[in-house]
């Protein structure tokens, strides 16, 4: 069992930066390849970013691409998000998730954390 708890969101300008952070519970962190997923009002849980149980590698949405970084941890069970050049688009409740085996681009995580609402004004 993994338990994810993220935080770091809040309200920022267009153009602003924000570092969300998801700390997981349990030994076995490096154990499990974890993304980041964000879900807007009304619509579907969409993919943001992943990154491998090494961290060797990291995957992006094209939607946000170049402006978010995806990184980890393993020494204190937590993964990150730098969203920087934040749009009014970005607006939505964030969520870690963390999944046993590879690195998946859907909603196929094992465990979520509770989500972090990310407001980004005009």
């Amino acid at each position: 069992q993994v338990q994810l708890v993220e935080s770091g969101g809040g309200l920022v300008q267009a153009g602003g930066s924000l570092r969300l952070s998801c700390a997981a519970s349990g030994r076995t962190f490096s154990s499990y390849a974890m993304g980041w997923f964000r879900q807007a009002l009304g619509k579907e849980r969409e993919f943001v970013a992943a990154i491998r149980r090494s961290g060797g590698s990291t995957y992006y949405a094209d939607s946000v691409k170049g402006r978010f970084t995806v990184s980890r941890d393993n020494a204190k069970n937590t993964v990150y998000l730098q969203m920087n050049s934040l749009k009014p688009e970005d607006t939505a409740v964030y969520y870690c998730a963390a999944r046993s085996g590879v690195v998946v681009t859907t909603t196929q995580y094992d465990y979520w954390g509770q989500g972090t609402q990310v407001t980004v004004s005009s």
